[in-house]
């Protein structure tokens, strides 16, 4: 820890602004802490909070955002349009209807079996789950204690990457989840989509469809609340957007 410890705060903040400017992922305190080679975790977190708040008070057309545990500069989504030119993102890239609510029933239910999600949605999602385990947005976190040891399915530390949440708890609450939050804007997907370069993308993935749920077509019954778009028991109607 020799290279950092003459160092000033203002080459520090420096130091900790270009590692934020070049990084493709967030960065925790503790990663900055360790590439500048100081022992102090607080001048690293207070620095964070000063330019988070000079970027946020000065209008930038960024923003220092806190996501997945560390910290990552982020565009206004005002400026998705041209952002998408760019890269040249192309639609296909972009999640489905179908990935975006199965990803919701995962998220707010998880750990949850397929079979589950099925009965929920009212369709199969053998082609969304796979779809998305490719994505790295969601993962097998174990097996269910129950006949045949079902696969169990959880959001990944992706998941919060990909859609600017710091925790699982930044989650819409489920009286506040609207219909509108199924159908991101594809403002809000370019804002937090990774770089083509990402280690996590997943290129040429075939669209999924969704086939009527067996445990659907044997008419379990819907006992259970609407969540924004996303019926939390079995859906009557099977057609996709």
């Amino acid at each position: 820890m020799e290279e950092g410890k003459n160092l000033s705060k203002e080459e520090i903040r420096g130091i900790v602004e270009t590692l934020l400017f070049a990084t493709q992922k967030p960065l925790s305190v503790k990663e900055i802490k360790d590439i500048i080679e100081i022992e102090d975790t607080k001048i690293i977190q207070e620095i964070i909070d000063e330019v988070k708040t000079e970027y946020l008070q000065s209008g930038r057309s960024f923003k220092l955002a806190e996501i997945a545990g560390g910290f990552q500069l982020t565009t206004d989504p005002v400026y998705a349009k041209w952002l998408r030119k760019l890269y040249k993102v192309a639609r296909s890239d972009y999640l489905t209807r179908p990935s975006l609510e199965t990803l919701s029933i995962i998220a707010y239910k998880q750990p949850v079996t397929r079979a589950e999600i099925e009965f929920i949605r009212g369709v199969n999602v053998d082609g969304v789950i796979k779809n998305l385990l490719q994505k790295g947005l969601i993962r097998i976190s174990g097996k269910k204690k129950a006949i045949g040891a079902p696969f169990l399915y959880s959001t990944t530390r992706f998941f919060l990457q990909y859609f600017g949440l710091n925790s699982l708890e930044d989650l819409p609450q489920l009286p506040e989840f609207q219909e509108s939050d199924i159908k991101l804007g594809d403002e809000m997907l370019v804002e937090n989509e990774p770089h083509p370069s990402d280690d996590n993308e997943v290129s040429g993935a075939k669209e999924e469809r969704d086939e009527p749920s067996p445990s659907v077509r044997q008419g379990k019954p819907d006992n259970e609340k609407e969540i924004g778009g996303v019926q939390d028991g079995s859906r009557t109607d099977t057609k996709e957007d």
